[in-house]
């Protein structure tokens, strides 16, 4: 249980004791900054505690957002101050600052000069319309009070719940309801994590609908997606609502909906092929076009996350389109969010047949995909930036390369790391469409691995280095989708889809970790998966020398092998991380 030590005399018919018992902390009273000392003392280093001034006035939901965020340290509105236990001694040291040069009398105001004294970074959080003061005499009490019932708390907690930034499908025809569910749910006890769990069972059995090849299947599995979908988004619109983030709802809001999607297309290709028609080829290049745009966005997200000096007239122009109201709301849908993607997808279903489906989401993601790639190429070319050490690192550990590579960069210096890596994509790419399962191919492989090596032989710090990761993706992905269509056997292309999904979480596992600052995943694992050059090096090697059927079952062990190595240490990272619990806000794509 979280403690509030409340300071300075307690006012008439004030309801701070009641507001921060009902936020779940347990109250104490000091007299004086000695009697604050020794309360906070007598805390348990593994609780949450505050500080708060008697004389506070205000909303319930400032108080929640000042005092139970479980994402921060250090956080402070006015009149009252909080530490967790990470931020114990800060908190501790500051009050001992105060009583040390204003005397142990000194009461008034003893919150807000905490703050003050603290040394390291503190959390002040947006309040907006929401009061949050200390009074210094009756008549301003009085005002603030008047403040507050002029201002629904309850009415901007459930704005708050919704996303600033959201696309078209999202902000008019899901949230204007389901911050309504998030509320209802967070009155039942509701968690985050369980409303995401729920989400993911409702699009497994939309799959598995989708998987029948009926029309009532289609329609069936069109409803539940969009019904997933709602699901998603009250999941974070609760953990906002209720504060109730946390490092593991973290990964599995962001995980999810890769696995939810990706499921889905594995249903609509079983159910095609419940019909006759094989599609498992689009399927795989849905994915593999769907994940590659991702690592674009997160690569140039990453590259210029600390950039300093960004004088982009492109993205100046970009910020003046934006201000015009009705171009933002078509950029934000001409790129495919979440939400458009996943509307398309069901009303395809519903309507039409998968390979129509597929085709249209192909068509659409390529658009999208080249649209927003150009714009991030022509920012890149005309800021003026310095990357930073920490921007390469990112840049190095989404570049996933493994042991080969890391002996072969020692080796060379190649400056132009995106031209290196574009044209060992596609040279590997190219001669599996020309020359299949040969051995030009697997020399093709060969050098696609020293290519790899010259391409991150240097820090990415350059203006187009965030491309590198995005080609070593779109490289290993066509690869192994070529060849299993190549190899022209029932069951390859299922086999290829699975190896490239269980690839794709560890690439997104890689980009959750680093965006939680918590590191890239662990060296050994890296290794232990080959890379991304040891696996197309792999799958290469096995579809020349070995039979098209062998072929099949290689890929599916592969598959199973690298799915259970990643999910193992995935899981382990995750339930036990303690990295900062920060919810997802959405993906930009």
């Amino acid at each position: 249980m979280s403690t509030a030590i409340l300071t300075g005399q307690p006012v008439p018919g004030s309801s701070i004791e009641g507001d921060l018992r009902s936020l779940g902390f347990e109250v104490r009273i000091a007299a004086d900054p000695a009697d604050a000392e020794s309360l906070l003392a007598q805390v348990p280093g593994d609780r949450r505690v505050a500080v708060v001034d008697a004389r506070f006035v205000g909303h319930p939901h400032a108080l929640r957002l000042g005092l139970t965020d479980p994402r921060f340290p250090l956080a402070a509105i006015p009149g009252a101050v909080t530490a967790q236990p990470a931020g114990r001694q800060a908190l501790t040291r500051a009050l001992a600052r105060e009583t040390s040069t204003q005397g142990t009398l000194l009461v008034d105001s003893l919150a807000d000069r905490i703050t003050g004294a603290l040394d390291v970074d503190v959390h002040r959080p947006e309040l907006g319309s929401l009061v949050a003061a200390v009074p210094a005499d009756p008549q301003a009490r009085n005002e603030a009070r008047q403040a507050v019932a002029a201002v629904d708390d309850e009415a901007v907690r459930l704005k708050s719940a919704v996303k600033s930034r959201d696309g078209f499908f999202t902000t008019f025809f899901i949230s204007p309801y389901s911050r309504y569910i998030a509320r209802w749910c967070a009155r039942r006890g509701l968690t985050p994590n369980q409303v995401t769990t729920a989400s993911l069972l409702t699009a497994l059995i939309a799959a598995g609908c989708a998987a029948t090849g009926t029309r009532g299947g289609f329609v069936a599995a069109g409803v539940l997606l969009i019904a997933s979908f709602v699901l998603d988004c009250t999941d974070g619109q609760l953990a906002r609502y209720s504060l109730q983030y946390s490092t593991l709802g973290a990964w599995l809001d962001a995980t999810f909906d890769r696995a939810k999607e990706y499921a889905y297309y594995a249903g609509l290709a079983l159910g095609a092929a419940r019909g006759g028609d094989d599609v498992w080829a689009l399927a795989l290049g849905a994915m593999v076009l769907q994940t590659c745009r991702h690592i674009v966005d997160f690569s140039f997200n990453e590259a210029n996350h600390d950039a300093t000096a960004n004088t982009s007239p492109t993205a100046a122009l970009s910020d003046k389109l934006d201000s015009v109201g009705w171009t933002v709301w078509l950029r934000r849908m001409i790129v495919l969010p979440i939400g458009e993607r996943w509307a398309l997808i069901a009303v395809l279903t519903a309507v039409t047949t998968p390979r129509i489906t597929f085709y249209v989401l192909l068509v659409g993601c390529a658009f999208a995909a080249t649209y927003t790639t150009a714009g991030r190429v022509l920012r890149s070319l005309t800021r003026k930036a310095e990357r930073t050490d920490r921007a390469a690192r990112a840049l190095a550990d989404l570049a996933d390369s493994g042991a080969l590579v890391e002996l072969l960069s020692r080796k060379v210096r190649v400056p132009a790391a995106p031209l290196s890596a574009a044209a060992a994509g596609l040279l590997v790419v190219t001669s599996a469409a020309l020359w299949g399962a040969t051995w030009p191919t697997l020399l093709a492989a060969l050098v696609y691995v020293a290519l790899s090596a010259a391409a991150v032989s240097r820090p990415l710090k350059g203006a187009l280095d965030w491309l590198v990761p995005p080609f070593f993706r779109a490289a290993e992905y066509g690869t192994v989708l070529i060849l299993a269509a190549e190899s022209e056997v029932n069951g390859a292309l299922p086999a290829a889809f699975g190896l490239v999904a269980a690839v794709a979480y560890h690439h997104y596992d890689t980009v959750y970790r680093i965006r939680g600052n918590a590191g890239a995943p662990p060296h050994w694992l890296v290794r232990a998966i080959g890379g991304h050059e040891g696996r197309t090096l792999v799958v290469v090697t096995l579809a020349v020398v070995l039979t098209a059927a062998q072929f099949k079952v290689a890929l599916t062990v592969l598959a199973v092998a690298v799915a259970l190595v990643v999910l193992l240490e995935s899981i382990r990272f995750w339930v036990s991380a303690g990295a900062p619990a920060v919810h997802d806000e959405g993906e930009p794509a």
